[in-house]
């Protein structure tokens, strides 16, 4: 997706634009040149980081982060094997009145004569003094939307949308971002219909990359603010699942890369269940499928053990780590489940996982297997004390 930073890549890699001469660029030869060169440097400065570029429109720089992404690294074609292939276009320039102008952009290129788009890109010019500052086109695109707010969490809709689901997920977010110690972070929430109206909203009309997507969710982070765009047919149903709302939190905090997948997902899986489903109705299909089977839980850590709901496979030991985050968080609290959940990726043999399990658990290797059919039992009485 779109966190990402950049700040290792040349800012002089960008090709130069290219202007076709039926393209009508501004009157005013002076404006026309300047708008150009500003129009440059800024895409030169998207393959940076995103907080150095000096040309974004300052108050819609989230917005305008999530359009600068797009073009990191754009004119390169692995299968070309060059890293110049796809050459920017001004296609269109479009005066908006005297604020400024609407341009598009587009990256093409030719192999034996057969012309590649790979993508079109929409964004606004507006003026600033002598120069011209860039933006995505998201406000404008929206400017009629309907909006509702819950404290920090602020929410943008074109007709009608579920307030319920609204509320479930302001909810979650502050019970995970206060895990995280991600407090008062401003969000923006927009409820696109699908990928294809996501993409069109903050200036994407077409990225060969997309092709074939209908359901696609966006990100982009400034500071203390953040910005999500749902394109995934919200209409009817939630717009989003706790379970991966757990992901999309904790990868503002850290690279999921960084982290040790199976710790993630235990916590996804007890924080928000799956699959639409509750953790105490995942854990009971659990029981119900694996269970019987009487595994060395040690084994299963080594080699995948799956049980289906809805028909989709879950981990066996995804749920384990979800009964060691529990045990962990009530012993000791979330910053001990911090240090499991960023011991690194999985590693054949577990060891650093073993070793950092023990010191916060005592739980060892040898008794590794033992100690998690005492928690697979406290935790089927616990469900069924509760009720579920």
């Amino acid at each position: 997706m779109v966190l990402c930073t950049m700040a290792h890549l040349s800012v002089h890699s960008q090709t130069s634009l290219k202007i076709s001469k039926y393209i009508h660029l501004p009157k005013d030869s002076v404006e026309s040149h300047t708008l150009i060169s500003n129009l440059n440097q800024f895409l030169k400065l998207c393959q940076g980081d995103n907080a150095n570029n000096t040309f974004v429109y300052p108050p819609e720089r989230v917005e305008t982060f999530m359009l600068v992404d797009e073009f990191k690294e754009i004119e390169k074609s692995k299968g070309f094997g060059d890293d110049a292939f796809y050459k920017p276009y001004v296609t269109n320039v479009v005066a908006l009145d005297s604020t400024g102008y609407q341009i598009q952009i587009a990256h093409m290129g030719t192999h034996e004569g057969i012309p590649y788009l790979r993508t079109s890109y929409n964004l606004v010019a507006h003026r600033s003094g002598e120069s011209f500052l860039f933006s995505s086109p998201l406000k404008m695109n929206t400017v009629n939307w309907k909006h509702k707010n819950f404290h920090d969490i602020h929410f943008y809709f074109q007709d009608t949308a579920n307030v319920k689901h609204m509320e479930q997920y302001a909810r979650l977010v502050r019970e995970f971002d206060k895990k995280l110690g991600r407090q008062n972070q401003l969000i923006h929430i927009y409820l696109a219909k699908d990928a294809t109206e996501l993409l069109r909203l903050f200036g994407v009309d077409y990225r060969m990359d997309y092709n074939g997507r209908n359901q696609l969710v966006f990100k982009a982070v400034n500071e203390n603010e953040s910005l999500i765009i749902y394109g995934n047919g919200h209409q009817g149903r939630s717009f989003f699942d706790s379970h991966d709302l757990w992901h999309e939190r904790l990868g503002m905090v850290v690279s999921r890369s960084k982290v040790n997948k199976p710790v993630d997902e235990g916590c996804a899986y007890l924080y928000g269940g799956s699959w639409g489903l509750t953790w105490e109705e995942i854990f009971r299909a659990f029981d119900e499928q694996i269970i019987p089977q009487n595994p060395d839980w040690t084994a299963v850590k080594e080699k995948r053990m799956d049980f289906g709901t809805k028909g989709y496979k879950n981990s066996a030991d995804n749920i384990i780590n979800a009964l060691l985050v529990k045990k962990i968080e009530t012993e000791k609290g979330f910053d001990a489940v911090w240090e499991l959940l960023n011991i690194g990726p999985f590693e054949p043999g577990n060891a650093t996982y073993y070793k950092v399990l023990e010191k916060l658990t005592s739980i060892t290797k040898e008794k590794y297997n033992a100690e998690i059919w005492k928690l697979i039992q406290a935790e089927k009485q616990a469900i069924q004390s509760s009720g579920h």
